[in-house]
């Protein structure tokens, strides 16, 4: 019996140039393993500066990018993708670059009626000197993703992260602050525009920081979440909306706050190409619904070449898990 991607070769694309590197490491190995019991011809590419002299001598019949951060999720390595027309997974390059910009993005999320955090862009040096807003807030890069570098600056702390101008910080020049919402962590995964459903994480500290996020046994995921039921739609809905304004495909993973004492739900971020890692959230979304890993990334990779091989045209083929919903 034939293999479902059978003849079909796939180039993944993982590694790459960000802080990110080893969460998509990660992700690659898991992703490429499946695309291999699938029956794929599986070309791992370490995605570097010469991307597009690589993927123009190996031609492959699809990308699934399991690249993280910089470059490879901001629409940079998409662009490349689009130039060489090669059918590639998650979204295109006016999404991805529009969702890595945290700043942009909330602007656009919120116009289509979602809650997001108050808060703004400032310069680094700016922000390590002073308070730029009464505690407790939130400092983070304005582009990068898995917690790398954010801070959390507690009620009546006396300074500002002194690690923005140490000569290590390598993450841009302008920051976003935003007022901390206390509250439970959230998770929403989307597929093809319809939110999966909610986790809900407990991280062994107050930051679901890198370490929570990636370690194994790091954080405790309660799915689905156990929250009031509107509560759950609400947050299910917000991530579908996000998903539709920044223009996003394939799969997404939105993070939210739920400040259950005063009953106020904000969407943090979206991320348009979230980890496939042993211990990602969009996965164990998947199997509560009844997709396996495997076929989770046989849609992925499928929906990718359906598009691709119809001129852009998104496929009609169901979800996995769609009659679920």
């Amino acid at each position: 019996m034939s293999l479902p991607l059978s003849g079909r070769h796939v180039v993944l694309l993982w590694g790459g140039l960000s802080a990110e590197r080893e969460v998509s490491l990660s992700s690659g190995k898991e992703c490429g393993a499946a695309l291999e019991r699938l029956g794929a011809k599986v070309t791992y590419v370490d995605a570097g500066r010469d991307l597009a002299q690589v993927l123009s001598a190996l031609r492959p019949d699809v990308c699934f990018n399991a690249l993280h951060g910089e470059w490879g999720e901001d629409g940079c390595v998409q662009g490349i993708l689009e130039t060489l027309q090669i059918p590639y997974t998650h979204s295109g390059v006016l999404a991805s670059a529009l969702a890595m910009d945290k700043a942009k993005a909330k602007a656009v999320i919120a116009a289509a009626g979602v809650s997001v955090p108050g808060g703004g862009l400032f310069n680094r040096h700016l922000v390590a000197a002073d308070h730029v807003m009464a505690p407790p807030y939130v400092v983070k890069p304005n582009a990068e993703g898995s917690s790398v570098g954010v801070f959390i600056v507690q009620a009546g702390a006396n300074r500002p992260p002194q690690e923005l101008i140490a000569p290590a910080w390598t993450f841009g020049e302008e920051v976003m602050v935003e007022p901390y919402v206390r509250g439970k962590e959230l998770a929403v995964a989307v597929m093809d525009g319809k939110a999966v459903t909610v986790t809900e994480i407990l991280p062994p500290t107050e930051f679901y920081d890198y370490e929570a996020k990636y370690a194994e046994g790091g954080s405790v995921h309660v799915l689905p979440a156990e929250i009031p039921l509107p509560v759950m739609e609400k947050a299910m809905a917000m991530a579908e909306r996000a998903h539709a304004a920044l223009g996003c495909r394939g799969v997404t993973r939105s993070d939210l706050r739920y400040d259950d004492i005063n009953d106020i739900l904000v969407l943090l971020e979206v991320n348009t190409q979230p980890g496939m890692t042993p211990t990602s959230l969009v996965p164990e979304q998947a199997a509560l619904k009844g997709v396996a890993f495997d076929r989770l990334v046989l849609w992925i990779t499928e929906d990718a070449y359906a598009r691709g091989s119809a001129g852009g045209v998104a496929s009609d083929s169901e979800a996995p898990g769609e009659s679920a919903r």
